[in-house]
């Protein structure tokens, strides 16, 4: 009889492979970013990857800001310096431009809710060194009524993944946006700090799971870094041993 059940699972697996092989030549993998055939499914083709503009080391280890030329000294921006954030860290894969700024609006305005899986991929490359402290992955909350109108959390759904990779928890129920905020979009820097400030708070109990814990921040994008040090405030006040911060894209400007 297992023997019979083992043959019999063979069969469903060939069956299924079979049925796979016959979907990949009806419906051929395309390019997540324009696309175009490619060779994997949820993969970028090798125009579009060219096109993406990789944050890599000389950057400021603070912010996460790139460095137009290696710094002398240590590499911590005058920006971080002046005016330190909550956080500890900040990583980001990409620069929010072309292809990735593509790719964030279509995760977050076109439903395509399965970019998550290959942006949070390259967000777990470019974030190895503040994913690997980590206790707890939290994704920075939408607003109730802001959830409600687009049905699901971009930024939980980029730190679900991300958590799944590392084997690290994630805990979408530990901060809360208390109020609607106006859309950061075309705010300047002290204007979006002014319109995140105590826009964040703790969950019921969350302050008795955060004490002592390591938390790594997750959302889509880091424009100023507003909004990450606002969720960071609120998280300190929990008394957490650290927090970092972990985005897809990042906002560069080396005028």
């Amino acid at each position: 009889m297992a023997g019979f059940s083992f043959r019999l699972a063979q069969a469903g697996g060939a069956f299924r492979a079979f049925g796979s092989g016959l979907l990949g030549l009806a419906l051929p993998p395309t390019c997540i970013g324009c696309g175009a055939i490619t060779a994997v499914a949820g993969g970028l083709c090798g125009a579009c990857w060219s096109r993406l503009s990789f944050i890599s080391r000389p950057y400021c280890e603070r912010t996460g800001a790139p460095f137009v030329h290696e710094p002398v000294g240590p590499r911590i921006s005058p920006e971080a310096l002046a005016d330190p954030p909550a956080f500890d860290r900040a990583r980001a894969a990409v620069t929010f431009e072309g292809v990735a700024q593509d790719l964030v609006h279509k995760l977050k305005y076109a439903d395509r809710l399965d970019l998550a899986v290959p942006m949070a991929r390259l967000m777990v490359q470019a974030g190895a060194d503040v994913i690997a402290g980590a206790d707890l992955v939290v994704p920075v909350p939408l607003h109730p009524l802001r959830l409600w109108r687009r049905r699901f959390n971009q930024a939980a759904l980029l730190g679900r993944h991300v958590a799944a990779a590392r084997g690290v928890p994630h805990r979408a129920d530990l901060l809360k946006r208390r109020r609607v905020t106006s859309s950061q979009t075309r705010l300047g820097r002290s204007e979006r700090r002014a319109n995140v400030a105590g826009a964040f708070a703790l969950c019921g109990n969350a302050a008795s799971v955060l004490a002592g814990r390591r938390v790594l921040l997750v959302d889509d994008v880091y424009t100023t870094g507003a909004t990450l040090d606002a969720c960071a405030r609120a998280l300190r006040r929990a008394g957490v041993s650290g927090v970092d911060a972990l985005t897809f894209a990042r906002v560069v400007d080396f005028a």
